[in-house]
């Protein structure tokens, strides 16, 4: 038994008197138009959404935005221009210098435009060694705020996973932003 197991073992052997749960109704904002709410604040934090129009190639859209990118990481068989598949790579330290990745994300939210990532990866590292990020994300998965997002992801079948909003960026106490300091230098949603 995991010590966390072992510990709610013994404070569910010490509770005296059991409370029903209250019912909690809560109404989260909603937006007329998810896309375009969701495309607006990830703009203001840094990143950009694109949305695939019909008959538009989905890599031909990559490059456009990228063409520089020379080490591409992907494990998406759709990404036919992935110079590395993550997944083989025997160990994390093979995977630094990756100009660009591209992953696909589960759920997005319109209130902060954060897209939850979930390990699709053997190395999640690549998340946030990567110079650039792509993320392709349904529309349909698009939700208008946290409180929806909470409710579409299954966090018990999941080892890991993380929000991202626009590229990784920090400041010090002189107001100096820096951006990729922990993190992608650009976030790139491709919306599908």
């Amino acid at each position: 038994m995991s010590s966390k197991a072992e510990a709610l073992e013994r404070v569910r052997r010490h509770i005296k008197t059991q409370y029903d749960m209250p019912e909690i109704q809560i109404d989260g904002i909603q937006f007329a138009d998810k896309v375009a709410r969701f495309a607006e604040v990830l703009q203001a934090v840094g990143g950009k959404a694109v949305e695939l129009k019909s008959g538009e190639d989905l890599n031909e859209l990559i490059c456009a935005h990228y063409p520089e990118a020379k080490i591409i990481a992907s494990n998406l068989p759709e990404i036919t221009l992935a110079t590395i598949n993550p997944d083989e790579a025997s160990n994390p330290h093979q995977l630094n210098n990756i100009d660009l990745a591209v992953i696909n994300g589960e759920v997005g939210v319109a209130e902060n435009a954060c897209v939850w990532i979930p390990q699709l990866l053997k190395e999640r590292v690549v998340y946030f060694i990567s110079e650039y990020l792509v993320v392709l994300l349904d529309k349909s998965a698009l939700v208008h705020n946290m409180h929806e997002a909470y409710e579409q992801i299954d966090f018990h079948d999941k080892e890991y996973g993380v929000f991202i909003s626009g590229p990784s960026k920090t400041a010090d106490i002189e107001q100096s932003l820096v951006v990729g300091a922990h993190g992608a230098k650009g976030l790139l949603v491709v919306l599908i």
